[in-house]
């Protein structure tokens, strides 16, 4: 789902692709209680309200700034993860072999034959997402998180050692590296056992993301492989379209997967998620302790319920961060009395402040490095270096708009339609016209 966002049936990285904020990502607005939380530490460490403004301006800048960067290190290194092996391995522009979804082959030299041949191809992979999407949420929905660790599971298995072996062979077929295969086994397995590892439990962070990025350079590389010409083009249009459907519609799947997460205060399937932070299964609130509970119960009933804020978090979910933040505030207030009788010891706030800085964070699907690596991918097939160039630019400022649009709105955003639609635009403007442009200034000996 890419944040959920993409998926078929074997390959949960596909079953959508959104934006996600991280639960606690800073806000201007003081209606948001993860905000809250974060206030409260300095307003009982200062009391200047100038000072304080200027420094949160400077920290929204300082996060924002980060994260953007943080998201695009990972898609640019997936992008060229994927341009490098397209460019060297031959394996993976050969065709004849398809997919199972798209029955039609554009076999036809007729242009009218290979448009609607593409357009059935989509329709078909499109129905396949939307379905297997949809299986997925509502085996969520219902709580059936052993088939879904199954599933996610066995689409890993396959990548990590099947997808990965033929991938490793290829390369050492195209450098002419000799391997035994007793190395070989050697390598797979410790290779795809740490994956598991790093993906499903518990790894270093950049582990996991390097494993996340891998994984979704080797799905670009089989949708590059095993889809028509003409029919990656037009399914890049319509999964696009169809981002934009499920994460914005009110009934859309992926929204009520993200409303669903956050409303039980769970975080989504690292295996289907690329974290800027730490993306732990255990990574959970656990701060609901009984004292908690009625501190914050009693302050509700003196001062009146807030109201809800409306950035894709439900009541329930922010009446659970409402009673967190509360409790937190104690324990600060706490140990800030205790401070003149053991100053020594401030470890209870140094930790609250790490593990918040640790759960902030922006999170991106799957999905959306698929098939950013596929649109620059497939324009790097072509062997211009021009057009390739001008789709990884395209991609990164969509990505740059969409975190803009992000910071505004603060809420689940789809992440491909403004990329994939940039991407798509200066794809066919620079090989259709700037190409050509720049040939005949060649030709005819002209320089500008």
């Amino acid at each position: 789902m890419s944040s959920p966002r993409s998926s078929t049936s074997s390959n949960p990285p596909e079953n959508g692709a959104s934006l996600i904020p991280n639960e606690r990502v800073p806000s201007r607005s003081n209606t948001n209680p993860a905000l809250q939380e974060r206030q409260q530490i300095p307003r009982e460490l200062s009391r200047n309200p100038v000072d304080q403004d200027e420094l949160e301006d400077e920290e929204e800048l300082k996060y924002g700034a980060a994260h953007v960067i943080k998201l695009f290190v990972p898609v640019s290194l997936c992008m060229m993860v994927v341009v490098a092996t397209i460019s060297s391995v031959t394996y993976y522009t050969q065709k004849g072999i398809y997919l199972v979804y798209t029955p039609f082959h554009e076999d036809s030299p007729d242009t009218g034959t290979k448009v609607w041949n593409a357009v059935a191809n989509a329709a078909i992979l499109l129905g396949v997402i939307v379905v297997m999407t949809v299986f997925l949420i509502m085996l969520y929905k219902y709580r059936c998180y052993k088939i879904i660790h199954g599933w996610l599971i066995m689409s890993s298995l396959m990548l990590l050692f099947i997808f990965a072996y033929l991938y490793l062979g290829e390369v050492l077929r195209t450098y002419n590296i000799p391997l035994d295969y007793i190395s070989l086994l050697f390598i797979m397995w410790n290779f795809g056992v740490v994956g598991m590892i790093a993906i499903h439990w518990k790894a270093p962070l950049h582990l996991q993301q390097a494993y996340l990025i891998f994984v979704a350079a080797l799905m670009a590389l089989v949708f590059i492989k095993y889809l028509p010409e003409w029919t990656t083009w037009v399914v890049l249009g319509v999964i696009s379209i169809w981002d934009l459907v499920a994460v914005l519609s009110p009934r859309g799947p992926l929204r009520i997967l993200v409303e669903t997460a956050q409303s039980r205060n769970e975080p989504l399937f690292p295996a289907l998620i690329y974290s800027s932070t730490v993306a732990y299964m255990a990574v959970m609130a656990t701060d609901q302790s009984s004292t908690s509970n009625s501190t914050s119960n009693n302050e509700t009933a003196a001062n009146g319920p807030r109201s809800p804020t409306d950035g894709g978090f439900t009541p329930a979910w922010n009446q659970e961060a409402e009673q967190r933040t509360e409790a937190r505030r104690h324990r600060v207030q706490a140990a800030a009395a205790e401070a003149p009788r053991a100053a020594p010891q401030p470890q209870p706030v140094t930790e609250e402040i790490d593990d918040d800085e640790e759960e902030r964070g922006i999170k991106l699907g799957l999905g959306d490095f698929i098939f950013y690596s596929v649109l620059v991918g497939k324009a790097s097939s072509y062997g211009d270096w021009n057009t390739t160039i001008a789709c990884f630019v395209a991609i990164l400022i969509g990505l740059c708009l969409t975190l803009l649009l992000l910071a505004i709105f603060r809420k689940a955003l789809p992440a491909l339609p403004i990329s994939i639609t940039f991407g798509l635009v200066f794809y066919f403007a620079t090989s259709k016209l700037v190409a050509p442009f720049a040939d005949s200034l060649t030709a005819q000996q002209v320089f500008i």
